[in-house]
């Protein structure tokens, strides 16, 4: 059976790492696109080559919200070729939920807000960078970011209690440097919230050093905090290390072969409806003498 139109699109504008040569060109012309919007972006905020090729710029600026646009709503109408978004109607509102379309409505939505609103909305666009995730979606790209989510997920906890610490030792530590600092630097320690910036840069060992305490018992907290800082700050980190190390490790030990017949010593198989794996079962061969 032929591919259709509407199926063929979507292929070309989802289907990544592939050796098709429209699927490269289109990715290719993208990320291009994407790429030259940001140089743009970062191009606009230097007075002198902003007054000079503001024309230009303004018309880079149409081109590519017309293509973006044009880009987002042929991957909406094509929607219902992807597994699981077959309905017309609700398949392409549920797909235009998801991430990757969100962030595509984000990047040619303020472009349309000044047509309504007085605003500048010039520094949104840098979200387009974010679009180049969907077309760096390659094999190892993929499982990278696949897996450092699931380590996310799995760590929650853990992580979630490395960053309570934090907070913790960031309200202990900036209340008591107020109490300290707040008599002899009103303007730099004025209150507790305000001490939050002295503590965070404190803690990370940082170190701006434009607040610093200048009464012995504030100097004496900010080296305390220092050097509480160095394994506070290092705990969310170590936990992400040491679950990466973990995860490479069992890839690379894998199943075992059984030394005898070459087969995995531990097969598993999914059960039918469920997605649950349960070993497979064993036979026993019993040949008579």
């Amino acid at each position: 059976m032929p591919e259709t139109f509407r199926a063929k699109t979507h292929h070309v504008l989802e289907i990544t790492g592939t050796s098709d040569r429209w699927t490269s060109a289109v990715n290719a012309f993208l990320i291009a696109l994407i790429a030259l919007n940001v140089v743009a972006l970062v191009l606009e905020t230097v007075a002198w080559i902003e007054a000079q090729y503001e024309g230009l710029f303004r018309a880079f600026e149409m081109v590519s919200v017309a293509i973006f646009t044009v880009e987002y709503v042929l991957r909406l109408w094509s929607a219902p070729e992807a597994p699981g978004f077959s309905h017309p109607i609700m398949g392409r509102l549920r797909y235009a939920l998801t991430p990757y379309l969100l962030v595509d409505l984000i990047a040619i939505i303020p472009a349309y807000l000044p047509l309504l609103v007085a605003l500048d909305t010039r520094f949104v666009r840098v979200l387009r960078l974010v679009r180049l995730l969907r077309v760096f979606k390659l094999g190892r790209y993929t499982d990278s970011l696949s897996l450092f989510a699931r380590i996310v997920r799995e760590r929650r906890h853990d992580l979630m209690s490395g960053f309570a610490l934090l907070l913790m030792t960031l309200l202990v530590m900036s209340s008591l440097v107020y109490f300290a600092e707040h008599e002899a630097q009103p303007e730099k320690f004025p209150s507790i919230p305000d001490s939050f910036w002295w503590g965070i840069v404190t803690l990370t060992t940082v170190g701006y050093g434009d607040v610093s305490p200048v009464t012995p018992v504030g100097k004496l907290l900010g080296g305390f905090t220092a050097v509480i800082g160095i394994g506070v700050i290092a705990l969310p980190a170590a936990i992400l290390a040491t679950a990466f190390l973990e995860e490479l490790q069992n890839r690379r030990a894998g199943p075992k072969p059984c030394p005898h017949c070459g087969k995995d010593t531990n097969p598993v198989t999914l059960t039918p409806g469920t997605g649950a794996v349960e070993p497979a079962p064993v036979t026993l061969e019993v040949k008579p003498r």
